[in-house]
């Protein structure tokens, strides 16, 4: 404790080392709570756009596999597919990886993942069951 200045009462100064002292607590714990705030939200950061990365790039995997199996298929029903999956390559290109402040990024996110689920899903899984897709094609 420091020595009280000659003006002022060292009963003041006891009353107010409470004072004093919640004040540097409070400091040195906000300091140690941002730091410690801002690794674990770049950990989260990190991981949570790792599984973004991860699902679109099934995504894309999915589309470009069967863009490269059907453009030998020239019928209408296999065209629109080639249309959805068109559609579907094109918005993930145009999907912004690198900018994680991008204002609307988790509404493109739930429109690929829609696109996926109710046109691609639709066309290539359920209406396939049992059914070989390139058996069309191979004629």
């Amino acid at each position: 404790m420091a020595a009280p200045s000659p003006g002022s009462d060292m009963f003041d100064e006891i009353v107010m080392a409470d004072d004093r002292f919640h004040g540097e607590g409070y400091q040195e714990g906000y300091a140690e709570g941002s730091q410690a705030g801002a690794a674990e939200g770049r950990r989260y950061g990190a991981l949570h756009g790792a599984k973004i990365g991860s699902e679109i790039g099934s995504y894309l995997g999915f589309a470009l596999t069967w863009q490269h199996l059907l453009p030998k298929c020239t019928d209408e029903k296999n065209s629109k597919k080639i249309r959805a999956l068109d559609s579907l390559i094109g918005m993930i290109q145009k999907f912004p990886y690198g900018d994680p402040t991008y204002e609307k990024l988790q509404d493109d996110l739930e429109k690929i993942r829609g696109k996926f689920k109710q046109k691609i899903t639709a066309d290539f899984f359920w209406k396939a069951w049992g059914v070989n897709l390139l058996e069309s094609c191979s004629s």
